[in-house]
């Protein structure tokens, strides 16, 4: 079973926010709780810990914006 990474909604009156930097490379090992993107919005960066542990497949591009709630990677 997979688990999704989500763009986490970090502000009130934030909606989306661009994917700054991938901390683990594609495919790379896992464990939950451990920072694997940082995540830009209002001005500040933020690191983004992984849901679970398992194997992280990337989806999003460093760069590009997403919606809050838009999966970025899967952990299987």
């Amino acid at each position: 079973m997979s688990a999704e990474v989500l763009l986490p909604k970090l502000g009130f009156s934030m909606n989306e926010g661009v994917i700054a930097s991938w901390l683990v490379p594609d495919g790379a090992q896992v464990r939950a709780g451990q920072p694997i993107y940082e995540i830009e919005s209002d001005k500040s960066v933020q690191e983004i810990e992984a849901p679970a542990s398992g194997v992280i497949t990337i989806i999003a591009r460093v760069g590009e914006t997403y919606q809050v709630g838009a999966v970025v990677a899967t952990i299987s």
